[in-house]
């Protein structure tokens, strides 16, 4: 297989130019007699191309790695105790970015089958927390000893700290301006015109001779509300393939909490149906309530959601799903339909995620899509800017 490797910081390089593009060509290629490079390596090089192949390289029988992955077993180039693979932890943070390091430590545990050293505290101390290491953590929940327990909330707790830090703000923001302008009034007081729009819905009374508009009409925010004026209902797909989308669910969910004129509630579901509302104060105990893994009934789960609709005219519910329904396809449309017609905001997100495009039952989201519910993958950043347009009822901003 073809490696890529990063430039490492502390590696003399050579004034030769071709003898510096044999050695990258090594580093890429991955050594053995077939890369034609001749070209040994020291130092930081060599240290870079051992973390590079205990993970990458080839197995003791000569066979890519990758090409053995369906067929015949593999051996772990990092060796079965938890130091090795500790060190080798360390050795990538040492030669990589955070970003590279996060992938590889997803194929590490997907690849070598490392999940089971996780559960084991030192580990769990030497990894670089992401997203994804903290849906592998949830799965390996149930088996989690209780000397790992702690260590485990303490990664998935840097997590939602790191999330929340980078969302939270722009979500209030986004939402707060959305329920403003959802009260605009052509009264307002002093304080609460929008000089923005005044100035461009009275640009036709324009005195050239004064330089000045004369503001006929004034435009503003309406003084918001004491009490709740909008409900969010978040409905969240929790099997395996969903891990990444529940995590940032979590946070989005503690962050609409926190908005007073906004009542969220949040759902998760498998084939059963688990609401964690009262835990939205905090996202690490509502993943540690969820269960990734097992069946989808996506009917069931919105059953409950419809239960407890008391103002469907204020009200958007967001279903998070790949749509791969276990339950009954048809009672799922008669029902996403009749929350529609009642007045209730309908959102159907295939992910919310940095991942790209999912996979998901495309037949589900034609079907979806007939009802006037497109349903589409979103990520973190633009979550706030379709919540808003839902709370708003303007068209959503779905990606290209």
């Amino acid at each position: 297989m073809i490696r890529t490797t990063p430039t490492t910081s502390g590696t003399p390089t050579t004034s030769d130019p071709a003898d510096e593009r044999l050695r990258r060509w090594r580093l890429v290629l991955g050594g053995g007699d077939a890369d034609g490079t001749g070209r040994a390596l020291t130092g930081t090089d060599a240290a870079v191309d051992g973390a590079l192949t205990a993970l990458y390289g080839r197995n003791p029988d000569g066979h890519d790695r990758d090409r053995d992955r369906a067929g015949r077993g593999r051996t772990a180039g990092l060796g079965a105790s938890a130091p090795s693979v500790a060190r080798w932890l360390g050795d990538i943070r040492t030669y990589f970015p955070a970003s590279v390091v996060q992938v590889m430590q997803r194929d590490a545990i997907d690849r070598l089958g490392l999940a089971a050293l996780l559960l084991e505290p030192e580990m769990l101390a030497a990894v670089e927390p992401d997203v994804h290491l903290v849906g592998t953590l949830l799965s390996l929940r149930e088996a989690m000893p209780e000397t790992t327990r702690e260590t485990a909330r303490a990664v998935v707790r840097k997590v939602v700290d790191d999330l929340e830090e980078r969302l939270a703000a722009r979500t209030r923001a986004t939402l707060t301006g959305a329920l403003d302008r959802s009260t605009r009034t052509a009264r307002p007081r002093h304080r609460d015109i929008d000089w923005d729009r005044t100035i461009r819905a009275n640009l036709k009374n324009y005195l050239p001779e004064h330089r000045t508009v004369v503001p006929e009409r004034l435009v503003g925010h309406g003084r918001a509300a004491r009490g709740v004026r909008k409900e969010v209902v978040l409905c969240v797909d929790q099997s395996g393939s969903m891990a990444a989308s529940v995590v940032h669910a979590a946070v989005f969910g503690a962050v609409l909490a926190s908005l007073r004129t906004i009542a969220t509630r949040l759902v998760v579901f498998d084939t059963a149906v688990v609401d964690l509302t009262d835990r939205l104060d905090d996202p690490v105990d509502v993943l540690f309530g969820t269960r990734l893994g097992g069946g989808t009934d996506i009917n069931r789960a919105l059953a409950h959601c419809q239960a407890g609709i008391t103002r469907p005219a204020d009200t958007v519910v967001v279903l998070i799903s790949d749509l791969y329904e276990g339950g009954v396809r048809g009672e799922t449309l008669k029902r996403v339909a009749a929350m529609r017609d009642s007045g209730v905001g309908f959102v159907a997100l295939l992910a919310l995620s940095d991942e790209g495009t999912p996979a998901y039952d495309r037949d589900h989201a034609a079907a979806l899509a007939a009802l006037g519910v497109p349903a589409f993958a979103c990520t973190p950043d633009l979550f706030p800017e379709v919540m808003a347009a839902a709370l708003e009822k303007r068209p959503l901003p779905i990606p290209a």
